[in-house]
C-alpha cells in the first residue's frame, strides 16, 4: 500500500509566508518545531511513526527552508507568534508541541504566551540561559554572517561534495540534519536556511528561565546524556521551575535526541503521550 500523501502548503501568518507539512488526518495535532539550521523535513521519522494516530504539522520556521526569510526581528516571541497564528489558521488547537533546540525555546514562548492553544509540551535538549535583556539593534544592522557555517566552502560543486564535508563535521544524524536543507543553485549546492536569519536569531536571543513557571501544561523535558547544548547543571536548574515536569535523558546522544537513539526516545515519548491521555 502506498504511503498516504503528505500535504505541503503555505500559510500567511504574522506578516510572512510559512511553509508547512501536514498529514491532515487525526483529531489531536502534534506541532513539530525544528532547531536552528533545520527544516520541518527533520521530523520525517516522527511523522511516519505517528501519522496513523495524530495529525502532524511540521513547519519550516521563519528564516529556514521554504518559508520567508525577512529582514526582521527573530526574537522568541516573534517566532512563537508565527506558530500561534499557524495553529489558528489551521484550526487545530489545542496542540501537543514538540520542540527541539531552538524549536524548544520557541515552544516555551508559545506555551507560556498562548496557553489556550497548547495541551502539552515536549522540550527537547535546549537550555534557557542567555542574555538578561533582548538586544535592541535594528534588524537591518545585523550582518548576514552565521558563525558556524561562515568558513564552509559553499556553494559545494556537487551534492556528493556537500555530503562528504558534512560527514566530516558531524555524526550521521547531524550530517543528515544539514543535508535536508541542501538545494541546487546555478553555482552549486547551498543551504535553504538564511545566514542573516541565523545571525538574527542569535542576536535577539535572551534568557527565558522566567517563562518556565508560567507553563502550566504537562511538560516532557528531555536531555541528551552527552549533550553539547544542555548541561546537566542547566537542566537541574530548569527542572524545579516547571510545575508539571517529567524528565528524561536519552543515552548515546549528543543533541539530536529523536534521531540519535530512536529506540530509546520513542518508547519514552509514547509513555508521555499515555500520561496526558493520548497514548
Amino acid at each position: 500500500m502506498a504511503e498516504p500523501k503528505l500535504n505541503r502548503a503555505m500559510a500567511k501568518v504574522n506578516g510572512i509566508n510559512l511553509f508547512y507539512r501536514d498529514t491532515l488526518s487525526g483529531d489531536q495535532t502534534i506541532l513539530c518545531l525544528h532547531g536552528r539550521w533545520g527544516r520541518g523535513e527533520t521530523w520525517t521519522d516522527l511523522i511516519a511513526r505517528y501519522r496513523d494516530r495524530y495529525r502532524i504539522i511540521a513547519p519550516d520556521q521563519r528564516g529556514h527552508g521554504l518559508s520567508d526569510k525577512p529582514i526582521a526581528r527573530y526574537a522568541g516571541e516573534d517566532m512563537a507568534t508565527d506558530a500561534y497564528e499557524l495553529i489558528q489558521h489551521l484550526g487545530c488547537a489545542p496542540v501537543i508541541v514538540v520542540g527541539h533546540s531552538m524549536g524548544a525555546r520557541i515552544g516555551a514562548y508559545l506555551t507560556a504566551r498562548y496557553p489556550q492553544v497548547v495541551k502539552a509540551f515536549a522540550l527537547l535538549d535546549c537550555g534557557a540561559s542567555g542574555p538578561a535583556q533582548r538586544a535592541e539593534k535594528p534588524p537591518e544592522q545585523i550582518p548576514a554572517i552565521d558563525e558556524l557555517t561562515r568558513d564552509w566552502q559553499t556553494p559545494y560543486p556537487t551534492y556528493d561534495d556537500a555530503l562528504r564535508d558534512l560527514q566530516q563535521r558531524f555524526r550521521a544524524t547531524g550530517a543528515r540534519y544539514f543535508a535536508d536543507s541542501l538545494y541546487e543553485t546555478v553555482d552549486g549546492y547551498d543551504f535553504l536556511f538564511s545566514r542573516y536569519s541565523i545571525a538574527a536569531i542569535v542576536e535577539y536571543a535572551q534568557d527565558w528561565h522566567h517563562l518556565l513557571p508560567q507553563i502550566q501544561c504537562p511538560v516532557w523535558f528531555v536531555r541528551a546524556k552527552e549533550s553539547w547544548a544542555l548541561s546537566k547543571e542547566e537542566a537541574d536548574k530548569m527542572r524545579p521551575l516547571i510545575e508539571h515536569c517529567a524528565y528524561f535523558e536519552v543515552s548515546n546522544s549528543e543533541h539530536m535526541v529523536y534521531a540519535d537513539n530512536p529506540d530509546e526516545f520513542y518508547p519514552a515519548f509514547d509513555q508521555f503521550l499515555r500520561r496526558i491521555g493520548d497514548g
